[in-house]
């Protein structure tokens, strides 16, 4: 309907984002109503997301006629901001900033290099910058979750935590039980994801390579190999952070950083 009336694309991408934003603000509504105290972060997220999107749009018409090095430092931009977004919320474990950037910058670099020197990921910045930041975004999206579950199994069994420590069971055997909810918490949204790919849900980057005439088979094949990509790089990521995180939790005489609910 809005392209019968609006012949601009510009205008008409502005239109459609409006109509969106209008059912945004509706939930936006809802939340206030119920007085689940989302409103600033959602009002902040709509805004930021719009402009920060439509901008990168402008962006990557200059990125993509670069040279091809120029991958590695927006790659790298994307990195820091998805390890500052991740501990945005995250404040209380020591040096979460910087487990995260270590973490996000291994899993996410280490298969983007990997996939792009054997030819998966082609050697052009139209391939490796968006399939790049699909990656960082997964990877980042997996370490909040273990970051915030980890905490979370922390901070609720501080009191039995404490009182085996306190009879001289080993810091790593203690955890251990929340050291794999954590991690699991992480990754089942990535296998549920492979699980229903195709079935549930058909990733725009397919529905893409169908609509420009590419063959099927391929289309599947090489949408699989994106997901793929995101879910190893999401469960490096978690499993290099929560390796990290477990030695940051406790002082060096053993002792539990954190503090609980039943504190």
């Amino acid at each position: 309907m809005l392209a019968q009336w609006i012949d601009n694309q510009v205008l008409l991408g502005a239109a459609q984002a409006g109509v969106v934003m209008i059912a945004a603000l509706i939930v936006l509504g809802l939340t206030w109503r119920l007085k689940l105290g989302l409103q600033k972060e959602i009002a902040v997220g709509l805004v930021r997301g719009l402009l920060q999107i439509v901008a990168v749009g402008f962006l990557l018409t200059l990125i993509f006629t670069a040279p091809l090095w120029i991958a590695v430092p927006v790659i790298l931009i994307m990195i820091t901001a998805a390890g500052i977004t991740t501990v945005r919320r995250i404040k209380d474990i020591p040096n979460a900033l910087w487990i995260s950037l270590l973490g996000i910058a291994v899993g996410a670099g280490l298969v983007i290099l990997v996939m792009t020197f054997l030819g998966v990921i082609e050697r052009d910045l139209t391939s490796i910058i968006p399939i790049g930041s699909m990656m960082v975004y997964g990877a980042m999206n997996a370490n909040a979750l273990m970051l915030e579950r980890f905490r979370s199994e922390l901070t609720s069994h501080t009191g039995q935590i404490e009182a085996a420590l306190s009879l001289g069971a080993a810091p790593r055997i203690v955890i251990a039980p929340y050291f794999r909810r954590a991690v699991t918490a992480a990754m089942i949204p990535k296998i549920n994801g492979l699980q229903s790919l195709g079935i549930v849900w058909i990733p725009g980057a397919m529905s893409g390579m169908l609509l420009s005439g590419t063959d099927p088979a391929y289309a599947g094949f090489y949408q699989f190999v994106v997901s793929g990509s995101i879910f190893v790089t999401a469960g490096i990521t978690v499993l290099i952070s929560i390796l990290l995180v477990r030695e940051q939790v406790f002082s060096k005489a053993e002792q539990l950083q954190l503090r609980g609910e039943d504190r």
